[in-house]
């Protein structure tokens, strides 16, 4: 089977020998993942099970309440069944790779096999003709296409493929009340919603409005982020919370406007970055209090720069099924093609046991 005019081009680009630069090749459009290496570090495992995670959950109300007597008045008695369960399905994704001998032997790179295994060693003299490796650059690539539709899919609502996991959007909704989540229904449970800002909050009454960001009254973005700090704690019930805050380029200029406006200019520069009124953003991003803004650019891939998220990453968390995180295989070539081929497949889950802890903030 001849090459297609794109493999030859990706031979050509990393084997002509007219190129100033020996080496690797300068990446244009790799960029960073935050959300996606948070949910990637604070992951966690379950061992299997027939389709379902299951989550069991409270409301924390069973409907009885005190009422007054005297001497032999009745009393009534009632049975609490406040325990409900959220369940998620776990979803198997996959991603392989193939390339043919043909393209190594243009890259100076030999194939070993032996029985169905397959190794690589390097040509003598090849780097009088080299000047890119061109498997590191495969792999890398495919290392890159990876993150990407992994990060793309923990920013989603699985609506995209329906075998995939779905992302951040099926648990933080633009209208909360919309739906259910884990089979748990959140228009008639007000306490299965996460709180939002947003258009669709406002026009179905079950949020605020996007915020409109001004430098005046000392910052209506930072005031209202105090605000609602309260709020997202309000519930937490005494456990631990692990605030994760991504915003889109728009809402991290917006937070930076009104800080610069109404802050005092020191030697620490625009507030100290232990206040909880906030203060001007660094590497790591914009600093408030004990939460930190970090610039998401996949917000702004999704046209989602106004935007910004708030994570309780011990609430919503992404789960491997134990020995199924990004595993390796290497299928022995056919009989009749000189090609090898790796995959990566994972066996993974998002799920939710409290979603009121978390919100989606707009601005206008």
């Amino acid at each position: 089977m001849p090459f297609t005019a794109q493999e030859l081009a990706n031979i050509y680009n990393s084997a002509l020998d007219f190129y100033l630069d020996k080496g690797k090749l300068t990446a244009q459009n790799i960029q960073d993942k935050p959300m996606l290496k948070a949910f990637e570090s604070a992951s966690g495992t379950f061992s299997g099970g027939k389709g379902d995670v299951s989550i069991g959950i409270k409301t924390g109300q069973g409907g009885g309440s005190l009422a007054g007597y005297t001497h032999d008045d009745p009393v009534s008695y009632y049975n609490p069944t406040p325990a409900k369960r959220v369940n998620y399905s776990w979803k198997e994704m996959f991603m392989g790779l193939g390339f043919t001998h043909t393209e190594l032997k243009h890259g100076g790179i030999t194939v070993i096999e032996s029985g169905a295994d397959q190794s690589t060693s390097m040509k003598e003299g090849r780097e009088q003709h080299v000047l890119a490796e061109i498997l590191d650059e495969k792999l890398s690539a495919f290392d890159e296409d990876y993150n990407i539709s992994k990060d793309a899919l923990i920013h989603g609502d699985g609506s995209g493929d329906a075998k995939s996991i779905a992302g951040i959007k099926a648990f933080i909704l633009d209208n909360p009340a919309l739906g259910s989540t884990g089979g748990l229904n959140r228009t008639t449970n007000a306490w299965w919603r996460n709180r939002a800002a947003t258009t669709a909050a406002q026009s179905a009454g079950t949020g605020f409005a996007p915020i409109s960001s001004s430098s005046t009254g000392g910052g209506v973005l930072l005031t209202f982020l105090q605000k609602e700090r309260r709020q997202l704690k309000r519930y937490a019930s005494g456990t631990a919370m692990r605030h994760k805050c991504f915003a889109g380029s728009d809402f991290i200029a917006a937070m930076e406007a009104e800080i610069r406006a109404n802050g005092n200019y020191s030697l620490s520069g625009y507030r100290d970055r232990r206040t909880n009124d906030g203060s001007m953003a660094t590497e790591e991003g914009v600093p408030f209090g004990s939460w930190n803004f970090v610039y998401d650019p996949t917000l702004d891939d999704l046209g989602l720069e106004k935007r910004a998220y708030i994570i309780d990453m011990a609430s919503i968390k992404l789960l491997y099924m134990v020995g199924e995180k990004k595993k390796r295989c290497n299928p022995a070539r056919p009989h009749d093609r000189f090609v090898m081929y790796q995959g990566v497949s994972d066996t993974a889950v998002m799920v939710a046991k409290r979603l009121r802890t978390s919100g989606v903030y707009d601005i206008a």
